[in-house]
């Protein structure tokens, strides 16, 4: 059987947990080994907070040379260039398979960020994809954190008033900005009536057709 080695680049065992269930529905003819690294903040807030998490998945993939392919259970990537230096094996970044799935869904996809610093960051790595043509827009949530993303009932309130906002920009599709977002994608997919895009998700099938190709 193959296996897929999805790293959580924060410290919460919860947001590990989210994405444990997320992707158990896709076992089978892959395995998927989520880990968290514990010497991480909580959640991936600053520049230096995706420079040291990038550092540490790193280290994590020189760790298990075996695993078939790499995810990186972060919206920021951190680390994914990184990692494409120094493994063969396919690495997929949740917010580059985010974003290319929502565009495979709708004309105009929009992101739905954690915080104001987030958004700065999203936005140089689409200029790179070269994306920003097809953004309807993208805001945050005001600074909230990875675990409450999913599973705080008045972060999920404020979540869906944003996706309706973005939704009237001309989003068809979003992409919420945190791997954390997990559990709540199929309840925000219904609330909004617009395609809901959960980037781990996206990741975990692009690497399955990558490693069973």
């Amino acid at each position: 059987m193959k296996r897929l080695l999805v790293i959580n680049p924060n410290s919460s065992i919860a947001v590990t947990e989210g994405l444990r269930e997320a992707l158990a529905p896709f076992e089978g003819p892959v395995r998927f080994d989520c880990i968290e690294i514990a010497e991480s903040p909580a959640t991936i807030f600053t520049e230096e907070d995706v420079a040291r998490a990038g550092l540490g998945v790193a280290d994590r993939i020189r760790r298990d040379p075996e695993a078939d392919g790499y995810i990186i259970a972060c919206f920021s990537d951190p680390g994914l260039d990184l990692a494409r230096s120094i493994t063969a094996k396919p690495v997929f970044g949740c917010q580059e398979a985010g974003i290319l799935t929502a565009m495979a869904r709708a004309d105009r996809f929009a992101i739905v960020a954690l915080g104001p610093a987030s958004v700065a960051r999203h936005m140089r790595r689409m200029r790179a994809m070269g994306v920003l043509g097809r953004l309807a827009g993208e805001l945050d949530l005001g600074g909230v954190s990875a675990e409450d993303a999913g599973r705080s009932d008045a972060v999920y309130a404020k979540t869906r008033a944003v996706g309706q906002e973005l939704a009237r920009m001309g989003a068809g599709a979003l992409v919420p900005g945190c791997a954390g977002f997990a559990p709540r994608r199929a309840q925000l997919e219904r609330d909004l009536g617009i395609a809901v895009v959960d980037p781990v998700l996206a990741a975990a099938g692009m690497a399955m057709g990558a490693v069973l190709a």
